[in-house]
């Protein structure tokens, strides 16, 4: 599994600034956010700057985050985010990068029809994405009235038939929402797109939020164990670090990403298989 670091980590940082603490720090890979990106872009940059900065850096591209409204959006909203989407595909084909990550839905008053919808949506997605050599990774969110778990997540991906669509599974969601141990093992090498992980400290899982999301091996969740079973099932990918946390956006760029590249090598343990500087 390769450590990688997702820019929500040090979100008050510049794209710039970001790329070269994570280099300094050790990291070779890292997950884009997608509103840094293109606010990098809506500054005079292109995309062929990204390319040159992230080669100056050192830096592979594995993923990024976050798309949303594309699997219950109706009407205009709904073309205003496949438009959205159809632009960042064509985006992060020309910086090859190879995962997005799709959040499920904020909707209320579902039906069983929904979730047909949904999966027609992310098969949807799936073909166009895959057109353009990118994998979608769906992302259950605790609080999603659709999709709050990973065997929710799972039974959409299988429903839906859509060929290069698997699973994000973040951590923070999986432990602080229902999903239970036995869900892991649904995972397969092909179904597991992505990986983010973090930890929790002295909040109740209910009440957990983003925003006390802390480093992982600082809390209280077994990881270990999760990340031994990815490991067995063959899963190779980007294990990226994301901590939302307000406090840590405070901290300069360099500290968090040296912190942070400790406590995913330490995480990661053996099945850490970090990539040289500058590829995989």
């Amino acid at each position: 599994m390769i450590p990688c670091i997702s820019q929500a980590t040090t979100l008050s940082t510049s794209f710039e600034a970001d790329l070269s603490a994570y280099s300094r720090a050790g990291f070779s890979t890292v997950e884009l956010w997608l509103t840094k990106l293109e606010a990098y872009l809506t500054e005079g940059h292109s995309a062929d700057d990204v390319l040159a900065l992230l080669e100056t850096e050192r830096m592979t591209p594995l993923a990024a985050a976050t798309q949303g409204g594309l699997l219950l959006s109706r009407g205009a909203e709904q073309t205003t985010h496949w438009d959205h989407f159809m632009r960042r595909l064509e985006l992060l084909e020309k910086l090859r990068v190879p995962t997005l990550v799709v959040a499920a839905d904020f909707v209320t008053g579902l039906g069983e029809d929904d979730y047909q919808r949904a999966a027609a949506s992310l098969e949807r997605a799936g073909s166009l994405a895959s057109s353009r050599g990118i994998k979608i990774a769906l992302e259950f969110q605790k609080s999603s009235p659709i999709c709050s778990c990973l065997e929710t997540a799972l039974v959409l991906i299988a429903q839906s038939g859509a060929q290069g669509v698997g699973v994000c599974l973040d951590l923070f969601h999986y432990y602080t929402g229902p999903s239970k141990f036995e869900d892991l093992a649904y995972l397969t090498k092909e179904n597991l797109a992505w990986v983010q992980v973090s930890d929790l400290s002295g909040t109740p899982r209910e009440l957990a939020g983003d925003g006390d999301r802390v480093l992982p091996g600082d809390g209280d969740f077994q990881l270990g164990p999760i990340l031994d079973h990815l490991g067995t099932i063959g899963y190779e990918g980007g294990v990226s670090l994301e901590v939302l946390n307000p406090m840590l956006w405070q901290v300069p760029a360099d500290r968090v990403a040296d912190m942070g590249f400790q406590a995913v090598q330490r995480t990661l343990g053996r099945w850490d298989r970090s990539p040289a500087p500058g590829g995989l």
